[in-house]
């Protein structure tokens, strides 16, 4: 009896090898040995199948129990750890060696696993995740379209843009496309967490003049704006990580 996928948790499986493979194949390291591979939410098993043929070890965290208790008997012979454990509430800090993590993401969730993954104590060499093409996008946009979500992430990552993967791909196909995306965790931050939250002000909302959106007195903004001759008509999305921190240190710190 085949089994069923779970529309409560998001589960659309990819069966396109040549998809597959291009997601194994950037998950890997630009080294003669590669590290074990974290894979998220493997499902049937189609791009596990694709992990194992490249990396040493696959351990891979699936919420479903039908599916994470099936999982082992695909590959027999093969190395591979199944731990039945919804991935937010799994430990990054119990793998003690070097990793990389690859996945095809539930769209509902995607923000906070790539969350968890980057502000871990331990973080992957290497993340290729496959999520909704829309998050994506936004993920990667650069100052002029800067949304939150990329600000932060890319603070906390260098991001790549991978290949779009239409939603015909997908066993039943989801509602809309999809789209690789490739993180290199940064030693060091761009942005600290404090001027995170006060960027999160200047989006809350995305449409009105940064300005109005900080919760500071009015003259000290402008005179911390014609300091960095910073144009006060900006909105929180053109704004770079760089000048970010520049102005947290004007209107915060002095």
């Amino acid at each position: 009896m085949a089994l069923q996928n779970n529309k409560s948790l998001g589960q659309h499986w990819l069966k396109d090898r040549v998809v597959l493979n291009d997601i194994a194949d950037s998950a890997m390291l630009n080294s003669d040995d590669q590290p074990l591979c974290l894979e998220i939410g493997p499902g049937l098993g189609t791009l596990t199948s694709s992990l194992l043929k490249r990396f040493p070890k696959v351990l891979a965290v699936e919420y479903d129990p039908k599916l994470a208790k099936n999982l082992p008997n695909s590959f027999p012979g093969k190395d591979l750890e199944v731990v039945n454990e919804d991935f937010l509430k799994f430990d990054l800090e119990s793998i003690k060696e070097p990793y990389v993590v690859a996945g095809n993401i539930p769209y509902y969730i995607t923000s906070p696993i790539i969350f968890k993954l980057l502000e871990t104590k331990n973080p992957a060499k290497r993340i290729m995740i496959l999520i909704q093409k829309e998050v994506a996008e936004r993920i990667l946009q650069a100052p002029g379209k800067h949304t939150y979500l990329s600000l932060s992430v890319q603070s906390m990552a260098e991001v790549e843009p991978g290949v779009i993967v239409p939603k015909s791909y997908f066993t039943p196909p989801p509602k809309v496309d999809s789209a690789t995306i490739i993180l290199t965790p940064r030693k060091e931050k761009l942005l600290g967490d404090e001027v995170l939250r006060f960027a999160k002000n200047g989006f809350s909302n995305p449409r009105k003049k940064l300005i109005k959106n900080l919760p500071y007195e009015r003259e000290k903004l402008e005179q911390a704006f014609d300091k960095l001759m910073l144009d006060k008509n900006v909105r929180a999305q053109d704004l770079s990580h760089e000048e970010w921190q520049k102005l947290f240190d004007e209107i915060v710190l002095k």
